[in-house]
């Protein structure tokens, strides 16, 4: 499969659905492996990277689950097409800025992705719509079970699996929820919720990951340890976790319907008009637009408008995304009047919000004077 056939095509993830799907965007699990024999990539040099890469890529490629799929030496790949695999969390930031010695390979559904010689030599990525951690790992740990087969691991009896960073030894398992919250932080309620979440171990990030703002409400959780737990006792602890965020999010929404109403319908309606009629729109303000009116939409203060279309759309305004649109790179001031020109194109099908039933107290005034 080519770059521009992968990109082209919607992944099953960006569809707005799965569970909880209003609140939790993609489900994540990631497995870091190495290999016997080679040194860790950050340790390595050029011709070990390149070595262990001609072993690995064929062994990968041939894959059940990665038949047709879009495999990429990074030596042939642009930087702008690395940054579009970033923003669809496809690769690493890490990984990204990577040369020689470096591929991934990625299923036809970008529903699973193997980064080869990122900071282990494999990180293995299955990625799903809603709160579904349980099939992200069913799929990741299928594909493991088939390359451990083929492929000499480095493992210990007493320590596990073993990796480039303390952190990934055991298990090597990292799983991650993508939350949409902004019923929380309309209501200040984000900081307490986000203590809590770090009190029991797990960490709270940004959109892109580690060092990254929570730009358009939108957060990771995942967990910190990796050693002495199993997987499945991993997943179901974060996914008790996500099921109360899940819950206070819920709420939140409830009672800024119930308490805040006016003040909720104007956040969803100035993030509309400015959607659908900006014509300079940076990153920071479009993600944070959208967020609101996915609130709306979720909350069915907007008719008629796909969450999908917002999802997708939130892809679609990064960057890269705009410059590979383009066919160029883009100026900070070129991207802004693109990603406005987008937006007013994607939505000039959705309808105004609702107007809400009158809060104003009726007009008791005399009508003017006649000049009749």
């Amino acid at each position: 499969m080519h770059f521009n056939s992968l990109i082209s095509h919607p992944a099953d993830w960006m569809q707005g659905s799965g569970p909880h799907s209003d609140v939790v965007m993609t489900s994540r699990v990631r497995l870091a492996r190495n290999l016997r024999g080679f040194p860790f990539p950050g340790y390595s040099q050029e011709h070990q990277r390149q070595e262990l890469l001609r072993l690995a890529r064929p062994v990968v490629e041939a894959l059940p689950e990665m038949k047709d799929a879009y495999s990429e030496d990074y030596a042939t790949l642009s930087k702008i097409r690395k940054q579009v695999l970033v923003e669809r969390h496809l690769i690493s930031r890490e990984h990204a800025a990577r040369g020689a010695g470096c591929a991934v390979v990625i299923d036809a559904r970008q529903n699973l992705s193997i980064m080869i010689n990122e900071e282990d030599h494999f990180r293995i990525q299955g990625i799903r719509a809603g709160l579904d951690l349980l099939n992200a790992w069913s799929l990741v740990d299928m594909v493991d079970n088939e390359l451990s087969e083929m492929l000499p691991y480095a493992y210990d009896n007493e320590l596990g699996y073993l990796t480039a960073c303390p952190t990934n030894v055991g298990t090597g398992m990292r799983a991650s929820v993508m939350l949409h919250l902004p019923a929380l932080a309309l209501t200040e309620q984000i900081t307490p919720v986000i203590k809590a979440v770090g009190k029991i171990g797990l960490a709270v990030r940004g959109l892109y990951g580690e060092g990254t703002e929570a730009l358009g409400n939108l957060f990771q959780i995942s967990n910190q340890h990796t050693l002495g737990e199993k997987e499945h006792e991993i997943i179901a602890s974060i996914e008790r976790v996500i099921e109360r965020v899940v819950s206070s999010e819920l709420n939140a929404r409830q009672k800024l319907l119930e308490d805040n109403p006016v003040t909720l319908r104007d956040h969803v309606g100035r993030a509309y008009a400015i959607l659908r009629h900006a014509h300079i729109l940076n990153s920071k303000e479009a993600l944070n637009h959208l967020s609101m009116l996915r609130l709306g939409a979720d909350m069915d203060l907007v008719p008629g408008c796909d969450r999908g279309v917002l999802d997708l759309l939130l892809l679609e305004i990064q960057p890269a995304h705009l410059q590979l649109r383009a066919g160029s790179e883009l100026s900070m001031e070129e991207r802004d009047l693109r990603r406005a020109h987008l937006t007013r194109t994607r939505l000039k099908d959705i309808p105004s919000p609702l107007e809400p039933p009158s809060s104003l107290p009726p007009e008791t005034g005399t009508n003017p004077p006649s000049h009749s």
